[in-house]
């Protein structure tokens, strides 16, 4: 199975969002391409600037491997190799432009040889499956912000290199350490610079992915929107690609 269901899943999505753009994420809406720098220029977690100009934009299909009830948590990475992804993910209110506090920002993806837990076995390559690896989400914090720790995700057949979000508010937190209830608000996708994913694609583990990289430009879900269809900004962490990136977005979402 690939992420190739997803362009029919896709056309049933109706849910209004819009993307705030401010600072370095404005410039990356008007060159449509991620920002990247040596060294992150603003506090991630800075409240959004009331006059931020809201974008509408679409949401993405949630494709075939999503699996309920997983785990709140700031480290999705378990004991995956690959390169440091930071992910700070602000979750705005569509008609205010204010921070929204305590949304559930959950995340899953694949692997550096492109295998997602619960489906290890689809892009190929053998490895053990606990059903976990890199899926879990967070809470937003005061300024609507969620700080994930990851990988830099791997490909699989048919996809370019991405990441799955939904936000969910309204949550309850389980003493098993996941959650129940709530409100799903929004379901989309997070996309890579291909430049970037390029050096990355190029050295290990990723390298010994068997399967052919399907490019951003050639990808059947990410429809060249930039920022406003989920482009990360990414910032880099050092000097080479093993050391990783930060990658940030801002998503608003229409409440009800």
């Amino acid at each position: 199975m690939t992420d190739n269901t997803e362009a029919q899943e896709g056309s049933s999505i109706g849910r209004r969002t819009v993307l705030i753009a401010t600072g370095a994420t404005a410039a990356t809406l008007a060159v449509g391409a991620a920002a990247t720098t040596e060294a992150p220029t603003a506090d991630a977690t800075a409240p959004v600037a009331a006059a931020a100009v809201c974008t509408l934009t679409k949401e993405m299909t949630e494709g075939p491997y999503y699996l309920d009830g997983q785990l709140v948590r700031t480290n999705i990475a378990e004991d995956k190799t690959g390169f440091p992804l930071r992910l700070a993910l602000t979750v705005v209110d569509d008609d205010t432009c204010a921070p929204i506090p305590n949304a559930l920002v959950e995340i899953w993806h694949a692997d550096a040889l492109g295998e997602y837990s619960g489906f290890v076995g689809n892009n190929g390559h053998s490895e053990p499956d606990n059903g976990t690896f890199l899926r879990g989400g967070v809470l937003t914090n005061s300024s609507g912000v969620a700080n994930i720790t990851s990988v830099y995700p791997g490909w699989y057949r048919g996809r370019c290199v991405h990441i799955h979000v939904k936000v969910h508010t309204g949550v309850t937190l389980t003493s098993d350490g996941s959650f129940t209830g709530g409100q799903e608000l929004h379901t989309g996708q997070l996309f890579f610079n291909e430049t970037i994913t390029a050096r990355v694609g190029a050295l290990s583990p990723y390298s010994a992915n068997t399967v052919t990289r399907t490019t951003l430009a050639q990808d059947s879900i990410y429809d060249e929107g930039g920022a406003a269809s989920g482009l990360l900004t990414l910032t880099a962490l050092g000097s080479s690609p093993s050391a990783g990136y930060t990658g940030t977005l801002t998503l608003g979402i229409e409440q009800g």
